[in-house]
Parts: C-alpha cells; structure tokens; sequence
C-alpha cells in the first residue's frame, strides 16, 4: 500500500483557538489554552466518597463512550492473510515455572461497565483509577487516600476513561478523563509534589469533537495524546513543563493526519518514554496497525508516525516515517463487539478489536531504541490471542525494525485485553485476561527474559485472580488494562486489570518480578559509581567484563547529550572523566552501556 499524508482540511477555530502555518501536507495546528485552573484541596484532606458494595454483583450500567466506535465487519478481502490459523503462534506454554506475584490486592469495581482500569506506582504509593473513581494506595495494597470520585479534581466530571501515570522523570502523578457530552473536555490533573495525596494543579481543555478511549504517554516536551476520533485522527501535546511548573496556562497544541484505519474503531498509541527521556528535540513516535482483511488497500503492517512539537513557534507536526511488514493477522472482530466466549453461555465479550492496547512503551538503550506493542487477532476460527512485538530504532539512522513478534495463545482458552513493558533489563511482561468455554473470565501474566529464543513468552502462565461465571447483560469487558514499571525498582512490573466474580466485574493490582539469572548476564556483579566535583564528573566501573568496549554518555535531566565517549574495560575496570565547568547545577544522568545490547546502568549526579 502507498503511505503518504492525505491533504487534510483547516479545522474551524473556536474559543481560545489559534492557527499556526505548518509543514506542507499537514494541517495547521490547533493551539488551545484551559478554560478552567484550580490548586485542589488535598486528597488527605478530603473526604473519601460513600460507595454502596452491600451488593457487589449488582450490574454496573453500561459507559456510553460506544457512541463513536464504528463496529468492524468480517473480513472484506477474501484474499486476506492468513488463510488458516495465526502463523506467528505460540501454541504452548513457557516451560519455565510461573513467576510469583510480590503482592495482589483488590482494586476498586468501578460504577459503570467497563470498569477501565488504569494505574501506575511511583516512589511510596501505587494510584488506580477506574470508571469513575481513584484510589491511592501503599505499594502493600492499603488505602492511603479515597477513594474519591474523578469530578473531585477534574471540574465535576464523572464520565471516566481515565488515565493514570507517574512521570518519574519530575516527580509528578496525572490523572485524566473527559467527558462525552458536548461541549465536549479533557481534563489533566498533576500533583505538585510526588506525594499523590497532595495537592493538584488541574486543568480543563476543551475539544471540538469527543476524544472517545484517549490514551496519554510521557515525552521529553509534552504529554501526548491519542483518541479514537471516528474519521481524521489528531494527535495531542500538553505543554509538560509548565504543568509541572504549576502553570495556570499550558499550551494544548493539536495536529490531524490520516493513517490507514479502515473507519473502523481505532486509536494510535503515542511513545510512552520508560527508563530515561529521549534527547530534547526527539520527535515522538506514534503506532497503529493495519489488516489487509479490512480491503485489498492495506497490508499486516505497523505504520509508524513522528511527531514533532515545537513550543517556541507554537507547532505540531505528524509526519510519516515507516511501515512495517508483520507476520499475517487476522484481525477482522465481530460486528457487534462480541468475540471472547465465555463458559455456561453464548454471551460473548468485546475482544478490544483495532487498537494496540495501552501502552507503547519506549525504551532507550546504547544504540538503539526500543517499543514493545501488542493488540488482539483471531489466532483460530474459534479463539483469540494477543500478538506482541518488540520493536527496534537504529539510533544512528533513525530506522525502525521488528526484533521479534509472536501471538500467545497457549491453549484453547482466548487471551485479550492485554498491556505490556519492558523492565531494566529486556526482560518483557504482559498482563491480559483470558476466557474459555471452561475458564471465566481471569487476571492472568507471563513473561520472558531478555536472553530467552525471541517470539517466545518462556515462563508458564500465572493466574493471579481466577475468575468465576460469565457476563451476559453486556458485552462490554475491560477496554483498558495497565502495565507500568515501579518507580523506584526497574525490575518490578504493575498490573491492573480486569476479571469478573460470579459474573460481576473486579479488578485486581498486582506486582511480579521476571527471576533473574546471573548465570546468563556476563555484566550481573557490574558496579558503576560517579560523582563530581569542582572541575570534573568522575564515572568507574568495576566487576565487569576483562576487556569490553562501552560508551559511557552524559546527560541531563531532560535528555540531552552533554558529552560521550567510549571505553575500553582492563582487567574488568575503567575510568572516564567529562567537564563540569559550564554546566548548569542540577541533576545529571550518567549512562553506562554496551552497543546494542540491553546491558546499560544509568546513575544520577549532581552539579553544586
């Protein structure tokens, strides 16, 4: 299929609107200002809202955010692949033994159906946010603050699809929402300390059309934005620094583009930086997916955009960068939402169809970039599975490529509803639910190391909440899940996520760690130090390799390269040493790494 950008028609200002020219082909960006700011109380402070669970089966009415989901139709290209089953399937299990959870706890249940649910676990505490409500809790799984409903820092809104991150990188949690009656908002909350039962600075934008199933990520410049839009797709950028700063008027800058999509439900997913920021300048990629099952126009491919954002000239501009040829899928779900068989009935649920699911997480290793992405495709006639990959940039030439794919489908029961990360040392983890014609609806993970063959998830599967009966008043199950990396400990995955008991939709939290095997890692007793003093940044390695080149890099805080140089290990030992003088006091990252692996350590330093 030929990818270009469509000429795309100038959108109608409204008020607090303003055009700026842009990059030929594109349209000219939106640059929208809040209507509404207020410093909120503080959660601590509050009191945490009344919820009836005297009847915790009782049926949660259904959220009304289909209204722009355009259904899918069976395949519309009788020559689609591929013709049988999913070719990149793994058909069994890892044959390592299932990985333990830290800790598991009940989330909340949510009032409406779908319950969304989201989260993220930053230094002490672990937030989730469900339709409509949030809740801080300590990383042991006790109440900490709330629960409160969402209208509670977010101007009254209730309406739900949150998003809830922790920006690592300033020390911040937001959480969002937006409401689906014209005229239609987003709303942004950020803490203004680490504390998430602090105080917030919130923020209220207003949309011209309703951004249906957003989904946000964290950039060096901005907080991007993805929704389904119906037709033309736009992509966000909230202006991230004055929000931390606590800015009563951040810029929302909106740029529209066109990639293939079919007309059916669809949502880009913005790079979600993990690990460290990108360098200042860095555009941000975005990803969507296409199946040549929607026509004889569009190949199994991932279609990778870039997003530029320049604050100074107040622009954003999407321009395409790259497809990708995948192994065959099929990903043609069922026109009215109901694909996931569940056992003792014929009421299926919605199978999560034409998006990657939350998050695109990117990574930045010594020479290369990575994403891991996943999404749902029929792996048989009879069930679905989650195909996942693991994409790689050559830093050097800005090239994308898939290291690895697969689809995990185990066993005869369908998995969907997935979210997945990468930790700090290539180890990659999914949560997901599953179902069958035996098994409820369940909260379940695998995983694999960095080491293991690619295309394989090689632990067994963990079942942490098994669930029980089915659901039959709706189709509706999960839309989202949440896989996010513990601030203060690389190696350590958080899951949120949908299952249901006795018919009625839960949510469960819970931790896992991938084992680790020094054996397999030549650096795993490796010890990097730095400091600095008045002249100099001093970096050392020891207990490393007898003789390996690395690149030992200086940034700072934002991601910028200060300087670089590569070295060579004697006996297992460097030292390396960069000008201070000139330097902005501040916190520095030193980054320590071999080409092209995922070996690297990245430390702080700070200049007086």
């Amino acid at each position: 299929m030929k990818k270009y950008l469509l000429p795309l028609m100038t959108l109608a200002c409204g008020l607090s609107v303003q055009l700026f020219a842009q990059t030929e082909g594109n349209s000219p960006t939106e640059v929208i200002y809040p209507d509404k700011f207020i410093v909120t109380p503080a959660l601590r402070d509050m009191v945490p809202a009344v919820i009836d669970e005297s009847d915790a089966n009782q049926q949660k009415p259904e959220m009304k955010d289909r209204v722009l989901r355009n259904p899918f139709s069976e395949k519309t290209n009788p020559n689609a692949q591929p013709t049988g089953d999913d070719p990149a399937a793994q058909k069994i299990m890892g044959t390592k033994s299932s990985i333990p959870t830290i800790v598991s706890f009940n989330g909340q249940n949510g009032n409406g159906t779908p319950p969304d649910p989201t989260g993220a676990a930053g230094i002490d505490h672990y937030v989730q946010a469900v339709n409509s409500y949030y809740r801080v809790y300590t990383k042991t799984g006790s109440g900490a603050a709330g629960p409160f409903a969402l209208g509670s820092i977010l101007f009254n809104c209730n309406d739900g699809d949150p998003i809830v991150m922790y920006d690592k990188f300033a020390h911040r949690w937001v959480i969002t929402e937006f409401d689906y009656t014209s005229p239609y908002h987003i709303y942004m909350a950020v803490s203004t300390t680490e504390d998430p039962t602090g105080t917030y600075n919130s923020y209220q934008f207003t949309s011209t059309v309703l951004p249906d199933y957003l989904k946000f990520s964290i950039w060096t410049d901005g907080y991007y934005m993805t929704a389904n839009y119906g037709t033309s797709e736009k992509i966000l950028v909230f202006e991230r620094d004055v929000m931390i700063a606590g800015g009563a008027s951040p810029r929302m800058l909106i740029d529209t583009y066109n990639p293939p999509n079919a007309g059916y439900f669809f949502c880009p997913l913005s790079g979600f930086a993990d690990g460290e920021l990108p360098a200042a300048g860095t555009p941000c990629p975005i990803f969507s997916y296409e199946d040549d099952g929607w026509g004889t126009a569009y190949d199994d491919a991932i279609n990778i955009y870039n997003a530029t954002t320049d604050w100074t000239a107040g622009t954003l501009s999407v321009d395409f960068k790259q497809t990708l040829m995948t192994d065959a899928f099929d990903a043609s779900y069922n026109s009215a939402w109901n694909d996931i068989t569940q056992p003792g009935t014929t009421s299926k649920l919605d199978g999560i169809g034409g998006v990657f699911t939350f998050r695109a997480q990117h990574r930045v290793w010594t020479g290369y970039n990575s994403v891991v992405l996943c999404h749902g495709v029929k792996a048989t006639s009879t069930k679905w599975g989650i195909r996942w990959y693991e994409l790689r940039q050559d830093q050097s030439t800005g090239t994308w490529s898939i290291h690895q794919q697969s689809t995990y489908s185990p066993d005869a029961d369908s998995r969907w509803c997935a979210s997945i990360a990468m930790d700090d040392f290539g180890g990659i983890g999914m949560g997901y639910s599953k179902s069958g014609t035996s098994t409820s609806p369940s909260a379940c993970f695998t995983g694999r190391n960095n080491w293991d063959p690619v295309n394989q998830m090689t632990y067994d599967e963990t079942v942490v909440a098994a669930g029980s009966g089915a659901q039959s008043f709706t189709n509706r199950y999960g839309d989202y899940s949440h896989t996010s990396i513990d601030a203060v400990d690389g190696s350590v995955f958080w899951y949120t996520g949908e299952y249901l008991s006795s018919g009625s939709q839960r949510t469960k939290i819970f931790s896992f760690r991938i084992p680790y095997n020094a054996s397999f890692d030549e650096f795993a007793a490796s010890e990097i130090n730095a400091y600095a003093d008045e002249n100099l940044i001093h970096v050392s390695g020891n207990n490393l390799p007898a003789s390996e080149e690395l690149v030992v890099d200086l940034f700072d805080i934002k991601g910028q390269k200060q300087s670089g140089v590569k070295v060579n290990t004697v006996g297992g030992i460097f030292s390396v040493e960069f000008p201070a003088q000139g330097l902005t006091a501040g916190v520095y990252l030193v980054r320590v790494g071999k080409e092209n692996t995922s070996f690297q350590r990245v430390i702080k330093v700070s200049i007086l």
